[in-house]
Order: C-alpha cells, then structure tokens, then sequence
C-alpha cells in the first residue's frame, strides 16, 4: 500500500522508519502550529527554509508555526516524534 506520506501515525506519535528514502523528506509546510517533541532518534536533525540544519537530540521540542516551510534530514535508525497541534 502506498501512503500520501514517508511516516506512521497513530495518535499524536509519528514514525519515520529507518529504510525511510531521503528524497522523501522534502519541504513541505503545515496549516496549524504545532509543538514537536523528539521522543527517540539519533542523527536525525530539522531545517527551516533559509537555515542551517539543527540536530534533534531526543528529549527536545521544537516550535514549527503554521506556514513556515520546513523539513527532515535523515538520521541513523527510526525517527518518533510526538506531535501537538495548536
């Protein structure tokens, strides 16, 4: 089955699996703010548009706001984030 999207969902957890392809973390930007919280992942970092990518050690959270492009740059392992939206 083919999804719209290189992630699991359920709930507000979300799952990049470590076979995830590259080319399929691309720029994209949300509808709603929301509050990202890294709950496992290694290497994995984050980048807004006109940035410097930054690391995303697990533990931390990170404000992504509605409409700003941004994207993922693909670490060692699988990726879980918690997702709140605003």
């Amino acid at each position: 089955m083919v999804t719209p999207f290189p992630f699991t969902e359920t709930d507000d957890i979300r799952v990049f699996a470590a076979d995830v392809p590259e080319q399929e973390l691309q720029w994209h930007w949300d509808e709603q703010d929301r509050l990202v919280i890294v709950k496992e992942g290694k290497g994995w970092e984050f980048q807004y548009d006109n940035e410097l990518p930054r690391p995303m050690p697990e533990g931390v959270g990170f404000f992504v706001q509605a409409g700003v492009w941004h994207r993922l740059h693909k670490g060692e392992g699988p990726l879980t984030l918690q997702i709140v939206k605003s």
